[in-house]
């Protein structure tokens, strides 16, 4: 039976569509996988093994969010099974809880100069399935980001939480570089990474 399974899920995985979101029905795909991942519906035990994200985005901020730029998304058939959100800094007027990140980004420096004089785009969130993972849908959604991205923006900027080692140890492994870290009023430490694309 797992051989029967495991078998399903590598036929499953080839199936799989990438491509940017256009549809509400996308969106709405998004913040159902996202409801799923949320920490603070999650066990220690699966925090600590499968990661997390941290915040939870209404139709609303994702539509205002999607005016700017689209999110990468993978389907199998109708269902979104994992997404990378694309954040513009336009969307920090939209989501008045992402000012405080946009505005850090003024007072730090990469090569020299501040990272507010860049063009850049921010990793909002990504999230893939539990059902999915292991199996290089990760690392294929960053691929066509950065396929889809790198023509208008220097670099892909995010924030990651160092409790979340496996999001950090995935980001890290294909190319994101922490350039600061810092500890925000709930105790939470979070390290500012970039994937340079120059």
């Amino acid at each position: 039976m797992d051989f029967l399974y495991s078998a399903f899920t590598t036929f499953s995985i080839q199936m799989i569509e990438i491509l940017t979101s256009s549809s509400t029905k996308d969106l709405e795909g998004i913040i159902a996988l996202q409801k799923q991942n949320l920490r603070t519906d999650l066990s220690p035990e699966e925090i600590k093994e499968q990661g997390f994200v941290t915040v939870s985005h209404s139709l609303d901020d994702l539509e205002k969010m999607h005016q700017h730029e689209p999110n990468v998304i993978a389907k199998d058939g109708n269902q979104v099974v994992a997404y990378i959100l694309g954040m513009t800094e336009q969307s920090k007027n939209d989501v008045p809880r992402l000012v405080e990140m946009y505005e850090s980004f003024d007072h730090i420096e990469y090569k020299g100069k501040s990272v507010a004089n860049y063009q850049y785009i921010v990793v909002g969130q990504v999230c893939v399935d539990k059902n999915y993972r292991g199996q290089g849908l990760f690392d294929r959604c960053y691929e066509a980001y950065r396929a889809y991205f790198n023509k208008n923006y220097e670099f892909a900027i995010t924030e990651i939480a160092s409790i979340n080692l496996r999001s950090m140890k995935a980001h890290e492994r294909i190319g994101f570089k922490t350039i600061y870290s810092y500890t925000d009023a709930s105790d939470t430490e979070w390290n500012v990474v970039i994937w340079d694309w120059i």
